[in-house]
């Protein structure tokens, strides 16, 4: 795996129970920073990532060395302008970037906790990084936001801290994981698990990883980020090699390679076993269940101003799940703000360069923020 001797972390001295009833103490958590904490400490925003994401939202990654997965909306007069705001970001908990997880090494056997990790949830994730506040002395962020699983991290962070932020942007994401994303998920997990090198999730102590049931698990995520129109029109039925068929299960088609390239890609940086509890966090998700299936009374102690990003071509996270979320907070009289953004790029819209979502994304935050300056003064 990675050299992870770069990385900045705190180590969470306070006991954090679990939803699984277990209680972990005295653990990394693992962050990084973008801009600069003014002396009011009003300018925070707390990102979080998605599934395969970590800490290094912008810039260089320095244990990868590849650019950051949020590179196109954090930085200087980007959408989270850092000339403006101090960005933080933790690799959440069960992840494989230097928070605790399953790859974390135990001290006392000197080898990967692997599956003696505890299994985690969304709220779990929400809870432990909220030290981070306490560690930078932030008394209130004035933001929050996140795509994807980062979403219902934003959604349960604003349920769990009614008061300890200004504004909240859900993007592409949903208050509780559809039977359709849980089935998307196990197929993942089957996948890693039926690697003959993942024994158990200790393989760790081996010198082989799951590399391809990883690489499975991930090719097949992939394509549910995309659209059917963005990949027709990317590759269509375009051949790898233009002139002929193999008549082989080699890649024909382009769309194929692709997909390859994305697995093993992955597999150089990602953790199996971080795959398979972060995956099944998002699967135990269900906000609206906490609640006795009123989602509106997980935000009825909050004055938080909410606004929530939709993308017409995702079909992962589709504008109906988002529009849930709008509904119920219109139910309670919240300060809701609703977009539904034009995109052939699917599900992962959020990530690319899409000029009307990184263009909402900055004039909201920007107005926002100068708003509530003015309104201070």
């Amino acid at each position: 795996m990675n050299d992870l001797s770069k990385i900045k972390n705190i180590i969470v001295k306070n006991p954090l129970k679990l939803d699984c009833g277990k209680e972990i103490s005295n653990f990394p958590l693992a962050y990084e920073t973008y801009g600069k904490l003014n002396e009011k400490k009003d300018n925070a925003i707390l990102v979080f990532h998605a599934l395969s994401g970590d800490q290094y939202a912008s810039g260089i990654n320095p244990v990868t060395n590849k650019e950051g997965w949020w590179n196109c909306a954090i930085g200087p007069g980007k959408s989270l302008d850092t000339d403006k705001f101090f960005v933080i970001c933790a690799n959440v908990i069960g992840g494989c970037m230097g928070s605790y997880g399953p790859s974390t090494i135990d001290p006392n056997t000197n080898k990967s906790i692997g599956t003696n990790f505890p299994v985690i949830t969304i709220n779990d994730m929400v809870n432990a990084q909220y030290n981070l506040l306490d560690f930078f002395k932030i008394e209130k962020l004035f933001a929050v936001t996140g795509g994807s699983m980062g979403g219902m991290q934003v959604l349960q962070f604003i349920s769990n801290f009614p008061n300890k932020v200004q504004v909240a942007v859900p993007i592409a994401c949903t208050a509780s994981h559809s039977a359709q994303n849980i089935a998307l998920n196990e197929l993942g997990r089957q996948a890693i698990m039926a690697d003959t090198n993942w024994k158990n999730g200790l393989y760790g102590e081996n010198e082989n990883n799951p590399d391809k049931g990883l690489a499975i698990a991930r090719m097949a995520a992939h394509i549910t980020y995309l659209s059917k129109v963005g990949l027709q029109e990317k590759f269509g039925r375009k051949l790898q090699e233009k002139d002929k068929l193999k008549f082989s299960f080699d890649a024909d088609f382009q769309i194929e390679s692709y997909l390859r390239h994305q697995g093993s890609v992955f597999v150089d940086r990602f953790d199996a076993n971080s795959y398979l509890y972060i995956t099944r966090a998002m699967d135990y998700f269900d906000l609206t269940k906490q609640f006795d299936g009123n989602l509106s009374k997980a935000f009825e102690k909050s004055k938080t101003k909410f606004f929530v990003i939709s993308f017409t071509s995702d079909w992962l996270y589709p504008t109906s799940e988002n529009r849930d979320i709008v509904i119920a907070l219109n139910a309670i009289g919240a300060d809701v703000g609703f977009v539904e953004i034009e995109s052939d790029k699917g599900h992962d819209s959020f990530l690319l360069d899409v000029p009307d979502f990184l263009n909402t994304l900055k004039n909201y935050m920007d107005s926002t923020y100068s708003h509530l300056n003015e309104k201070r003064i």
